[in-house]
């Protein structure tokens, strides 16, 4: 992981203030586009199907998580997909909870099929349930490391020709041949909701600034990991984890990355 590029790219999302449009769930709403106005770029958190194909135009990267299902935010999320892709914008997936329920598994294999994401984030559960069936989540907990989701990762970046992130103890991103890993973070940010959604979110602006997306998800997850070791080192607990995480995304330094 070359941290000079990784220090590039986030001074790229200050300077450029990348304009995110999330789909996103209720729980992380927040969480997300505070995250997002802390590193420097600007959210939209807006799902209505009357205006997807107007906001999915003017954002510069758009960012499905579906978190909280419901047919008519699926309505909006694939033409606010099909759409964003026609405008050359990344697509950012987050199968959140994939492998819990048929119902989430089938959407997230709709999306993907009709929209072509460039980038898919989750955790190792979630992403091994895209490759195999067999494949049960806890719920939106992941019930397997990330480094048993690898190889999983790998078939589902080939398959449908993308990028492919994975979340937990070690991040990894890859392209199907090329595997970064990523190092740092603390067992904390497990305890944080929303904080995977984050990630997603972040990988959607750093998208915007680096067009090479295996390089652009490794960024953003780099980030993810120096912000919440940072964060972790200060915090009593889960609340001020919280708090701490995004003073630190505010405050995060070239020399932070590089230590």
């Amino acid at each position: 992981m070359d941290k000079n590029l990784v220090v590039k790219d986030l001074e790229a999302v200050r300077s450029q203030s990348p304009l995110v449009q999330s789909i996103t769930n209720y729980v992380v709403m927040n969480n997300t586009a505070n995250a997002l106005l802390a590193i420097g770029a600007s959210p939209i958190m807006a799902h209505a199907v009357e205006e997807m194909q107007e906001m999915a135009t003017i954002c510069q990267s758009l960012v499905i998580n579906i978190g909280t299902l419901s047919p008519r935010w699926i309505e909006g999320m694939l033409l606010a997909g099909k759409t964003a892709k026609a405008a050359g914008h990344p697509v950012i997936l987050d199968p959140v909870g994939a492998g819990a329920t048929s119902y989430r598994t089938q959407t997230c294999f709709k999306i993907i099929e009709e929209c072509q994401p460039d980038i898919i984030r989750g955790n190792g559960s979630e992403i091994m349930a895209l490759v195999n069936s067999d494949i049960k989540s806890k719920g939106v907990d992941s019930s397997e490391s990330s480094s048993s989701a690898v190889e999983s990762a790998k078939i589902l970046a080939k398959r449908y020709n993308c990028v492919v992130t994975i979340s937990g103890e070690i991040d990894y991103a890859t392209d199907g041949e090329q595997v970064i890993e990523i190092h740092g973070g603390s067992p904390m940010m497990a305890k944080v909701t929303g904080l995977g959604c984050t990630a997603s979110a972040l990988v959607g602006a750093f998208a915007v600034v680096n067009r090479n997306y295996l390089q652009a998800a490794a960024s953003a997850m780099q980030v993810m990991a120096v912000a919440g070791e940072l964060a972790a080192a200060k915090s009593r607990g889960t609340g001020s984890m919280q708090m701490n995480f995004l003073d630190e995304l505010y405050n995060l330094s070239a020399n932070d990355i590089i230590k």
